[in-house]
This record gives structure tokens, C-alpha cells and sequence, in this order.
């Protein structure tokens, strides 16, 4: 089998590789590709595996490539985590919408969508050259914004195409801690879109666990949903959000925190990375050494103004069960061996939520195996969720069709229609502020 990972010079690669290490030889993985546009970052990250592969004592051989084709021919499954634009454009991306008083973060608000509108034309073309050089092959996109993401691309893949999140499963293994569960053991009844989801249930052999913890206001200081969203505001919902709807929730609270904090996510991890590739040639272990420091104050500070706007002080919750690896195993392990697991990815909708349509891409539980994801049957859902659903769908596929042709006025509708953003006039500014930072947007929307 072959595996193939674009943007294979990524932070977040090695978690991968470290996790494919345990299940190289279950999968039967026979090649293992690097693709990256950036070769200095491939020969960095490469150290940090040699260094990983020392310490778990076996080598799970990979290599590196620059050229997409080569990358790509043949492969069964390709892993995408790309970053259009680097984390320099995630700076502007979050830094324009705050000049206006608009919530800057880089997958949600108009963050998000200027982020979409880099990514989308070089996810489409990744997906054309996967149709022509290993048509058989499934695309597991990790790339953000991942439901839009995962949605163009389907345009030319189809439902081969799918979209990973650790967000809603990291939420459910914690909900599972603080009832006290095993998560294997439970169901957990979760809908949405990507980073736009609630947990409405959790159930046990017919029992509805999910209410009983909604009335404990310890049990829900002790895992992190619930401190950023308090048990009052979840007890008014009935359900617990993922923690990304902190800001359409608390979106004035947000943009106040951020705009007190002394550096922007974005900045500080630009000038932490920067700090790290700049390290290449170190050998294997002093390599891993540096990525594992440089990774634990990345995850510690993951949402932290979230965080800080809700006056919760702590670090984020590293979780201990994996996230980013364990989603990409656990998808892979479901395809590659048929096992059936039950998975919350970003998927066609088919009848999952019956007031969007057969493609739109949800982010709902599925039944995995051989023949991909089948979502299940998610029903009605409150009426606030499913306005909000229907509207971010529309901004969703509104920014798709402007990333796809170019359109300057499609680009401004979407950042308009988007809730966060409080006009027309607000839309075109911020519109205007990205193309007057960013010369490759500018380039692509010449209008």
C-alpha cells in the first residue's frame, strides 16, 4: 500500500508518522511519500522521523519529493495538510478583520473564508491530479477550512474525497471522562458542520447520559467545553457546542481578548516555526528533541483566547488520546481493513440532516469501511442550529464558487452573509484590506 502525504513538510507530520510506526505493518504500508513545495521544511521534518524511528526502534522507510506527480502516482491514500499561503497568510487573515472590529481567526469568520478562497484552487488541482494519476485512491484532507475544503474537492472526486476534524472526537472523549466512561462504550449524538457542531446526546444501552452531566456544574468545570461555555449557557442549549462556536457565542468577548493579547496565534506560532526550520541538520534525535518542546507550547496555548475571554486560565487540555494522528489512523484502519468503525467526519450529507441537500458536506457520525463513509440518519435538529447550518452552508459554498472563478463580488457576498461580519460595507473593506496584503489574492481576484 501506498501512502502519500502532501504537505509533507508540515508541523504536525510527524504525529502521523509516529502513530503509522504502531501500524505500519497491520496496513501493510509498503511506501511512504513526502510532498512538500518547500524542500528545506521536508529536510527538517525528515530529521524529526529519523529521530523517531531511532527511538521506536524500527524504521518505517519514507521519501521525500517536491514533485506532486511523482508523489501521487499509484498511491491508495493521500493524506493532505497543506497551508496556502503559510503562516504568513494566516497573520493577515486573522490581523484585517480586527482592524474593523470583526473577529480575526483563521478558520472561522472572514478569516476562514480568505483562507478558503488561497486554498481551494490548490486543493481542486491536487484532487485533478489524483483523478488522473491514481484514480483509485482516497483523498483523507485534513487541510482547512476542512468542510469547504472537502467539499470542492468533491466536485472532482466525489465521495472519495473525505474531511477530518479532531475537534468534535476530542470533545466527546473528554464528555466521556467526565461521566466517568469508556468513549468505545457510548454513542454520542453529534451534528454540524465543520467547527460548527453540537453534542445533543450521549447514550449507554438506551440510557441518555447527556443531561444528568449538564446539571453537575463540577463536572462540567472539569473538561474544557465546559468551562468556555458555562453550565447556565449549556443548560440553555441542551446540548454542548464544539468549541469553535465560542466565537459566534461570545463573538464581542473574543475580539476583546485578542486585541488585548500581546501577539496573535498566527504570530506566535510564525516566529516559533521560523525558529524551528531554521534549526535543519540537527541528527535525528536532537531534532525530535526540539520538535516535541516546540510542539507541547503549540498545543498549550491552542485557543487561548477563547480561553482567556472566558476567564479560564488553565492551558488547553492536551489530549492524551491522540488527536490529529489518532483521526488520521483511525480513518485509515476503517478503509483499509473494513472494520466499520464509527467515525464523526466531513462527509456528503446524503439524508443525514434532511434540510441540506444530498452533497452538501456535513460533519456528522459515519460508518466506515472499504467502500468509504456512510453518514447516519441525524434527523431534526433545534431551530437555531439548523438556521445557522443553512446559512454557514450558503457562506460555505459562496465562497467555493468565488474561490473557484475569481469572482470579486461572490467573495465579498460571502464574507457579508457570514454572521460575524456586521455589514456590506465591513465585507468590502475587509475584502479589500486582504488583496492590499496579500499579492497572490490579489493576483487571483483582479477585479
Amino acid at each position: 500500500m501506498k501512502l502519500t502525504i502532501v504537505g509533507g513538510g508540515g508541523f504536525r507530520v510527524p504525529l502521523v508518522y509516529g502513530a503509522l510506526l504502531e501500524k505500519a505493518e497491520r496496513l501493510r504500508l509498503d511506501e511512504v511519500v513526502l510532498h512538500d513545495i518547500d524542500a528545506t521544511r521536508l529536510e527538517r521534518i525528515g530529521e524529526v522521523l529519523d529521530g523517531l524511528a531511532a527511538e521506536h526502534g524500527s524504521r518505517l522507510p519514507f521519501r521525500s519529493t517536491t514533485d506532486l506527480d511523482d508523489a501521487v502516482e499509484g498511491a491508495d491514500y493521500v493524506f493532505s495538510a497543506i497551508r496556502v499561503g503559510q503562516l504568513e497568510g494566516r497573520v493577515v487573515d486573522e490581523s484585517v478583520p480586527l482592524g474593523h472590529g470583526v473577529l480575526g481567526q483563521e478558520t472561522t469568520g472572514p478569516g476562514g473564508i480568505c483562507f478558503a478562497l488561497r486554498t481551494i484552487p490548490a486543493m481542486v488541482a491536487l484532487a485533478q491530479t489524483m483523478a488522473e494519476r491514481a484514480p483509485k485512491a482516497w483523498l483523507i484532507n485534513f487541510t482547512n477550512p476542512a468542510g469547504m475544503v472537502t467539499e470542492a474537492v468533491q466536485q472532482v472526486l466525489g465521495e472519495r474525497a473525505v474531511g477530518i476534524c479532531d475537534s468534535p472526537s476530542g470533545m466527546c472523549r473528554r464528555v466521556a471522562t467526565a461521566l466517568g466512561r469508556d468513549p468505545d462504550e457510548l454513542w454520542f449524538d453529534y451534528y454540524g458542520l465543520n467547527h460548527l457542531g453540537w453534542l445533543r446526546g450521549v447514550r449507554d444501552q438506551g440510557d441518555e447520559l447527556l443531561g444528568g452531566l449538564l446539571e453537575d456544574d463540577e463536572r462540567l468545570a472539569g473538561f474544557e467545553e465546559g468551562r468556555l461555555f458555562g453550565g447556565d449557557w449549556l443548560r440553555s442549549l441542551g446540548m454542548i457546542p464544539n468549541e469553535y462556536l465560542y466565537y459566534f457565542y461570545y463573538a464581542a468577548d473574543t475580539v476583546n481578548a485578542i486585541r488585548e493579547s500581546p501577539t496573535s496565534r498566527g504570530a506566535f506560532l510564525l516566529e516559533q516555526q521560523r525558529r524551528f526550520y531554521a534549526d535543519h541538520g540537527e541528527d535525528g534525535p536532537a531534532a525530535l528533541a526540539a520538535w516535541r518542546a516546540t510542539r507541547h507550547d503549540r498545543e498549550r496555548t491552542y485557543m487561548a483566547e477563547a480561553r482567556a475571554a472566558a476567564g479560564d486560565g488553565g492551558d488547553h487540555d492536551l489530549d492524551a488520546n491522540g488527536g490529529y494522528e489518532s483521526e488520521a489512523m483511525a480513518v485509515l484502519e476503517a478503509m483499509a481493513l473494513n472494520t466499520r468503525a464509527v467515525l464523526i467526519l466531513n462527509t456528503a450529507n446524503r439524508s443525514s440532516l434532511p434540510f441540506l441537500d444530498q452533497r452538501a458536506v456535513v460533519e456528522v457520525p459515519a460508518v466506515v469501511g472499504r467502500a468509504g463513509p456512510v453518514p447516519v440518519a441525524s434527523g431534526e435538529v433545534p431551530a437555531h442550529t439548523r438556521g445557522l447550518l443553512e446559512l454557514m452552508k450558503d457562506v460555505e459554498r459562496t465562497t467555493i464558487d468565488a474561490a473557484l472563478t475569481g469572482s470579486r463580488s461572490l467573495a465579498v457576498k460571502a464574507l457579508a452573509l457570514h454572521p460575524l461580519v456586521p455589514s456590506v460595507s465591513v465585507a468590502r473593506e475587509i475584502f479589500d484590506g486582504y488583496r492590499a496584503r496579500l499579492p497572490a489574492l490579489e493576483e487571483a481576484f483582479p477585479g
